[in-house]
């Protein structure tokens, strides 16, 4: 039996223009995209319609297994959890991160979170749990003795779309400023005020021993499979290099301008927070997001540690002038499923899957930061393959 959706008078994000049309769903694809109302449907009484937000960068199924440093909650609730979070603020994709390597102190429980985090998802998944699709990203700290090992653990799960190559080192990347790297730490509870320089020196110990080994062993294990490759804070352009030199296609919030323009360089997709834009720069006083896209190079958006923020970064760009709806929906959409593989979403088009979010916005008066005013987008309806869920 086929199963029909028809949304009508809605504002279409479409991929060069916003128009007043309507959209119908059949079978899960979208089979017509018109100009105008129709009289059979669900009128969306003008409110836009938007492609499914593709996240392929967030660790908040890692809050929700971890709320509070020493508390740990149930796998399958804090998944679920998760899921219905990222799915009411607009996301129908979710690539979730699994860390994988860590310090000596702390390797079993980063070991058993991974476990119990994959188990947890595979099972939603498999049950049909889910709001929205989920994959893995796998989020492998090169530094750590055990990455190679604990990737060749997961890497063969169905679910593992994308593997990142990162080296949280003090000294270097994210935290260049060895200042940044403890105040970073001591906030996060990982490291007390009183220890965080012996912590620095064993960190810095275990990246000469692995961190290169790793970084080329896991990128070649990566590329065996056919896993999409990233990069996790390169900095320069001789890290872009070795990024590319080993199939990385993703370069993840490089850190400086130079390398963002060596990785658009290299062919790269350049991802950053989307919390960077809406804070106005990056948490840890590296290159503004801002910046980049003024630029030409930022070709995705990604929550990163806050679910809303694509959306709100999104309609923030677009209410500030920086560019047009269409444009800035392409950053959390669009791009980002072609940077993972996934051709059959993130616009919409016909033929492609009936993932699609209703949003009305709500215009908040100006400040200093947002002369013009901030529009809050509010998210009323999302679906996954024309059903509604949520």
């Amino acid at each position: 039996m086929t199963k029909e959706l028809v949304l009508t008078n809605a504002r279409l994000v479409l991929g060069d223009q916003v128009i007043l049309g309507s959209v119908v769903v059949r079978d899960g694809r979208i089979a017509d995209i018109s100009t105008g109302t129709v009289p059979t449907g669900n009128d969306l009484d003008g409110d836009y319609l938007l492609p499914g937000i593709v996240e392929v960068h967030t660790d908040h199924a890692e809050y929700h297994l971890r709320p509070r440093p020493g508390v740990h909650w149930e796998a399958m609730p804090a998944v679920l959890a998760h899921d219905a979070q990222m799915t009411t603020a607009g996301a129908t994709t979710v690539l979730d991160a699994v860390r994988l390597g860590s310090e000596p102190s702390n390797r079993e429980t980063v070991t058993r979170s991974a476990r119990r985090l994959t188990d947890a998802i595979m099972a939603a998944a498999t049950a049909g749990a889910f709001r929205a699709d989920h994959a893995i990203h796998l989020r492998c700290e090169v530094s750590g003795e055990d990455c190679l090992d604990r990737f060749e653990e997961f890497a063969d799960n169905p679910l593992v779309r994308l593997a990142s190559l990162m080296d949280h080192t003090p000294g270097q990347r994210q935290f260049a400023d060895l200042a940044t790297f403890k105040r970073y730490y001591i906030g996060k509870g990982l490291v007390s005020e009183s220890d965080v320089d012996a912590y620095a020196d064993e960190l810095l110990r275990e990246a000469r021993l692995h961190a290169h080994r790793n970084r080329h062993a896991v990128a070649a294990a990566a590329r065996r499979r056919g896993i999409a490759l990233a990069a996790h804070d390169d900095a320069t352009t001789e890290h872009v290099e070795e990024s590319a030199g080993l199939g990385v296609r993703i370069a993840e919030f490089p850190t400086t301008i130079v390398a963002a323009e060596s990785a658009v360089a290299h062919g790269l997709s350049v991802v950053m927070g989307a919390p960077n834009i809406v804070r106005g720069g990056s948490q840890s006083g590296n290159v503004a997001a801002s910046a980049l896209l003024e630029r030409g190079l930022l070709h995705v958006l990604s929550s990163d540690y806050v679910p809303a923020s694509p959306l709100q970064a999104a309609f923030q760009l677009v209410t500030d002038g920086t560019i047009r709806l269409e444009d800035a929906v392409k950053l959390i959409s669009t791009n980002p499923a072609k940077a993972v593989g996934l051709d059959d979403r993130g616009d919409i088009t016909v033929g492609k899957r009936g993932d699609l979010v209703r949003v009305r916005t709500h215009m908040l008066p100006g400040t200093p930061e947002h002369p013009a005013g901030l529009s809050v987008p509010v998210v009323r309806t999302v679906y996954r393959q024309g059903v509604r869920v949520a």
